[in-house]
């Protein structure tokens, strides 16, 4: 049976969670959370299989696949189900991976500046640093909102979904998603309601606590 390695809190997590779940892919979970069983062995093999110890990871057999996005692209290929996550189509699949991309590198990891910068000093976090992350966010949603007036995403549940369902949620904690972005709020609500994505909001809700900047009493 393929493992997964990871933390339900955790937006990369999520993202390969999100894929297994809406093909109904059988897999055993292997929790890193200190309060879970088996949490030490499971954090001692991420810390040995990745080369920055991080998760998630997917081990099927004697294969180890690590980052959410590879993860993905394997499940597409050698366990496929119904659920859409690479397009067949050579363009859309160029445009899914485009977007993966956008998701990742400029929703996530710019609210990841702020969430960071609350770890390093919950009390006083550096201006600088989270007025950076909070402004990349503004970006992001406005370009988004931009390119979802003459474009669309592919069919849920796509490599696509499965990042911008937590990118989205987080960001919004972070930096609300403006009145002015009205199709990327709309986003947001329609990947929320997908039943693989609220099974990990739901999964999720014992650890808010360990959000940062202090989860918001919504979602």
């Amino acid at each position: 049976m393929l493992q997964l390695y990871g933390h339900r809190f955790s937006s990369y997590t999520w993202k390969a969670l999100i894929a297994l779940y809406a093909n109904g892919t059988e897999f055993a979970f292997r929790d890193v959370d200190p309060s879970a069983d088996g949490s030490a062995a499971n954090n001692a093999f991420v810390k040995a299989a990745h080369p920055a110890g991080k998760f998630p990871i997917l081990v099927d057999g004697e294969t180890t696949i690590f980052e959410a996005t590879a993860i993905i692209e394997y499940l597409a290929a050698r366990h496929p189900g119904d659920a859409p996550l690479i397009p067949a189509d050579a363009q859309q699949a160029a445009v899914t991976r485009m977007m993966d991309r956008v998701f990742d590198n400029y929703v996530m990891n710019v609210g990841q500046l702020v969430v960071n910068a609350y770890i390093a000093d919950a009390e006083a976090p550096d201006p600088a640093q989270v007025q950076a992350g909070k402004d990349g966010l503004l970006r992001s949603y406005a370009w988004l909102e931009h390119w979802l007036s003459s474009n669309a995403l592919p069919p849920h549940v796509s490599l696509v979904s499965c990042a911008a369902a937590p990118s989205l949620f987080y960001a919004d904690w972070i930096e609300r998603i403006p009145a002015a972005c009205p199709r990327v709020a709309a986003l947001r609500a329609e990947l929320l309601a997908l039943p693989a994505v609220a099974r990990c909001v739901d999964d999720a809700r014992a650890y808010r606590r360990y959000f940062p900047l202090g989860a918001p009493d919504r979602d």
